[in-house]
């Protein structure tokens, strides 16, 4: 592995914040308006906000370390609601794990 592939630098934290973002953009709820699962979507997309939010907040900071674990966690909470059948990824396997 290069040393380049060891470092979070900003530019990789950045990354994926846009492709979490995109990732966010994109996925599309499954859930009947109302419903317990639309409610327990609701709070895995607070989950990935939140922790969207605490990336930037880190990265802003220079803790780059928590901002890309951060960013990871926003990402896999998108990511299982799409695995879950919560979400419709729209067939893009790049930004989703897809059922």
């Amino acid at each position: 592995m290069s040393e380049d592939m060891k470092l979070v630098t900003t530019e990789r934290v950045e990354k994926y914040l846009d492709i979490t973002k995109r990732a966010r953009a994109k996925a599309t709820s499954l859930c009947e308006e109302g419903s317990a699962d639309a409610q327990k979507l609701a709070v895995m997309m607070r989950m990935a906000d939140d922790y969207a939010s605490d990336a930037a907040h880190f990265l802003s900071i220079g803790d780059h370390v928590r901002a890309f674990g951060a960013i990871n966690y926003a990402h896999a909470w998108i990511d299982a609601g799409v695995k879950i059948g919560f979400l419709d990824g729209h067939g893009d396997d790049v930004l989703f794990t897809l059922p």
